[in-house]
């Protein structure tokens, strides 16, 4: 019997005072179903089995949640594992490129590890009998960002001779496939795709409902522009401030804060490569505006950078690649962190300006120039009132706008831009599936007449076209036409408006939780 049907059975069964023998022997079977799923795949099936049954706390932890729980227990310990074989490969790479790759293999498995650690934490919460609404939210995001982390690390090995992926890619088979699991077995006990709108269209002012838990200094802050509010640090190239660089402000911040740390960055072209670590939390920079605050780098793929780390890395500024089309993968600004907002800002580059790498995110009333896949990554973001600008490519390049990653079917990640605009000035098309359930969707957004016809791209051949999800929803303008649109199995012609809520900032980011707690204006759902 599949493990799906014994679910119901598990949720009714601790109302019944005795157990009997017969629904102890279901319990069993549903236990034992949910450790085989917990596993699938894996290549030494009784060791993975053994282990996620030695976590489980005796007869009475013979539940769903528990099961889930101690399957997460284990793919932590195989992540941290994971990480350890990964640094021993430190003294066989050769060139720099792969010493690069290496430390993002690390990183990334640090993320991963992080992100479990986040989940079973949540899992705790439920067992313990929290009724936070939003737990499905963050398990879903969190697991999300995990199963894709360690794609991004092999990825890194691209322009290498491989000899040392092939000996990593074998110990991140077994962590990838485990958080694959986790992640089906949470989506068949808890998703509910299409859950009610808790609030269906309303657009929220700074000015308007604070969260309890905002203090009145946080109040100040949002409701004030950098002139008004109080900063902990001034970053000004002419010595005004405390810092002359963003890295210097950041470096010295405290590490895991508890609190709002504000750092106001003034006008200038602040020539840096920014790389926020992961300890650097409630971290917010404010700037003087686009094109005033500018942070500008140009490490590219040419240079053997990989991706991942070619990022320059917030409100009223601007994040500038500099290097050319000439030199391919350019990003200027890769956000990793969850519940990330970004108010007023403009990301410039050519190829792969935007990469939206994991975890939710949002932007609003930002403007993003590019050429090649330059809004990409794994996120599920929201992109609101945003003005989207093409740029001229290599010659036989092709502008494509979005490459969305998403690896798996339970993953809750995406790409839903709303309400925007897209002023392409040369042949260009809305998106391209860079992995097998790429899903993107324009809603009420204006698109030029250099929009082509058929809106959309292949990567290859016939890759991912029955798998991906791509939408429209309400578009206007030249370009926004569905008549000569692709008619790929996957590609949707959004009419139902209740379907299309599914991609607004409450729904799809759950981000009535967290929004208004940044001072960014947003609509929760879908505009008239």
């Amino acid at each position: 019997m599949a493990p799906t049907s014994f679910f119901l059975v598990l949720f009714f069964l601790p109302f019944l005072g005795v157990l009997s023998h017969e629904n102890t022997f279901k319990i069993q079977q549903t236990t034992r179903a949910m450790i085989i799923q917990a596993c699938r795949k894996i290549e030494n099936q009784t060791s993975c089995q053994t282990n996620i049954q030695s976590r489980l706390e005796g007869p009475t932890d013979q539940n769903p949640h528990s099961i889930l729980r101690a399957a997460i227990e284990a793919t932590l310990n195989e992540a941290r594992l994971a990480i350890n074989m990964v640094t021993k490969f430190n003294t066989l790479s050769i060139g720099s490129r792969e010493q690069i790759a290496i430390e993002d293999c690390k990183e990334l498995l640090d993320f991963s590890v992080s992100e479990l650690a986040w989940s079973l934490g949540e899992m705790k919460k439920i067992r313990a009998g929290s009724k936070d609404l939003h737990y499905e939210g963050n398990l879903k995001a969190w697991l999300s960002a995990a199963l894709s982390n360690q794609d991004t690390c092999l990825e890194g090995f691209e322009g290498t001779d491989r000899h040392l992926e092939g000996f990593i890619r074998g110990s991140l088979t077994q962590v990838t496939q485990l958080i694959s699991n986790v992640l089906t077995l949470y989506t068949q006990l808890h998703s509910l795709p299409f859950k009610p709108s808790r609030n269906a269209s309303s657009t929220h002012d700074v000015s308007m409902d604070f969260p309890r838990w905002i203090t009145d200094g946080e109040k100040e802050l949002l409701l004030s522009g950098p002139s008004g509010m109080h900063v902990d640090a001034i970053v000004a190239l002419d010595g005004s401030g405390h810092y002359r660089s963003i890295t210097q402000a950041i470096s010295e911040a405290p590490n895991y804060s508890n609190r709002r740390h504000i750092i106001y960055v003034k006008r200038g072209v602040y020539r840096e490569n920014i790389d926020m670590k992961k300890k650097k939390t409630n971290i917010m920079l404010v700037g003087d505006g686009i094109g005033a605050t500018v942070v500008s780098g140009n490490r590219n793929f040419m240079q053997g950078w990989t991706t991942f780390r070619t990022a320059t890395v917030a409100r009223d500024m601007t994040f500038r690649n500099m290097a050319g089309p000439q030199y391919h993968q350019a990003v200027a600004l890769r956000v990793d962190s969850d519940q990330s907002a970004f108010y007023r800002c403009s990301m410039e580059g050519y190829q792969d300006t935007l990469y939206i790498h994991s975890l939710r995110q949002f932007y609003r009333e930002c403007s993003i120039h590019g050429t090649i896949d330059f809004i990409f990554g794994n996120g599920a973001a929201v992109l609101q009132n945003c003005k989207i600008f093409t740029r001229q490519p290599l010659p036989l390049q092709k502008v494509t706008i979005t490459a969305q990653g998403r690896k798996d079917p339970h993953q809750s990640t995406g790409f839903s831009i709303q309400d925007s605009f897209i002023y392409a000035t040369r042949p260009t098309y809305l998106g391209r599936p860079w992995k097998q359930y790429s899903r993107t969707v324009f809603l009420n957004t204006y698109m030029s007449a250099q929009v082509q016809p058929r809106g959309w791209l292949e990567w290859f051949g016939g890759f991912a076209l029955n798998t991906l999800w791509y939408g429209e929803y309400r578009n206007y303008g030249p370009g926004a036409s569905l008549s000569g649109r692709v008619r790929w199995p996957g590609y949707h012609m959004i009419n139902d408006a209740s379907l299309a809520s599914f991609f607004s900032v409450d729904r799809f980011i759950d981000g009535m939780a967290w929004l208004p707690g940044t001072g960014v204006k947003f609509s929760a759902g879908l505009t008239n």
